[in-house]
């Protein structure tokens, strides 16, 4: 009985010795908010200084722009991700700094508008971040925080687009390189925007198959406008409305919630931003 009694001491002893460990431990752990704080406040910076680089060296940094948004990206998510997810859930956040990236040389060169956007754009950052840790998350529990998740990542998902429309109709190609352009664009777009609607352990074929035709259409209509006397904002704002349609009408159709109103309303929206631009450009040819 003696020994008991000295054994059990000697466990309670112990006790805050491994106490003070685990404390220890934990205060070293980064937590993901913080992570993805680190993640958007380091893009951010990086953007902030890739307009004070020569134009010659852009391109080359742009790349490592997309390169390091993945790696950063990857780490900060790295405990929930599996399979499929390497690629679907890390493709917002690798072009949506690129397309903020891009999209920054287009401004007007004034400090404030730089301090702006990239304030805006550090905010937008993390708020994408938190979106992709609840689809990753999602494909394992349900979370009640879903819904806002897909609202959030589809309303990046447009802006990233439009933003990267502006920048490849800025450049002035002929219309078969900005129909691929567009193409390249819009496919993993579509893709990650379809598969967060199901959140499978994989690429469905219905899926993938919606992906292929919603991209072929976008870069049909590229291939059109880019005949047309239009605007480069106009445009722009033309693709990326058009990929609000086909993205909502297909997120709605997989999740099983495509009614004949949905759809008219989409299509409605569709109509009217196409007799905008339409309206524009018959008005510009007359001119």
């Amino acid at each position: 009985m003696f020994r008991s009694r000295r054994r059990s001491r000697r466990f309670v002893d112990k006790t805050p010795g491994v106490n003070r460990v685990t404390r220890t431990r934990k205060a070293l752990t980064i937590n993901k908010r913080k992570k993805f704080l680190f993640v958007a406040f380091v893009l951010g910076v990086y953007l902030f200084v890739l307009q004070s680089v020569p134009p010659d060296k852009r391109i080359v940094l742009l790349i490592v722009l997309l390169v390091l948004s993945y790696i950063l990206s990857a780490w900060a998510l790295f405990k929930d991700l599996n399979g499929i997810e390497w690629l679907t859930v890390l493709v917002l956040p690798s072009l949506f700094p690129i397309s903020v990236g891009l999209f920054y040389f287009l401004l007007p060169q004034s400090s404030m508008v730089r301090f702006v956007i990239i304030i805006v754009f550090i905010i937008g950052m993390y708020a994408l971040m938190l979106t992709e840790n609840i689809f990753s998350v999602a494909t394992i529990r349900t979370i009640q925080l879903l819904r806002a998740a897909r609202a959030v990542g589809f309303l990046l998902t447009i802006l990233t687009s439009a933003f990267l429309f502006d920048v490849i109709f800025s450049l002035r190609m002929n219309p078969l390189l900005n129909a691929v352009s567009v193409f390249v664009v819009v496919f993993p777009l579509f893709m990650q925007g379809l598969w967060c609607s199901t959140l499978e352990d994989g690429i469905s074929r219905k899926v993938f198959g919606y992906t292929v035709m919603a991209s072929v259409l976008v870069t049909q209509m590229a291939l059109v406008l880019s005949f047309w006397l239009v605007d480069v904002a106009m445009g722009s704002i033309f693709m990326s409305m058009t990929v609000y349609v086909l993205l909502g009408m297909y997120q709605h159709k997989l999740e099983g919630r495509l009614f004949q109103k949905t759809i008219q309303e989409y299509i409605g929206f569709g109509l009217i931003v196409f007799f905008i631009v339409s309206v524009t450009v018959l008005l510009k040819w007359s001119a």
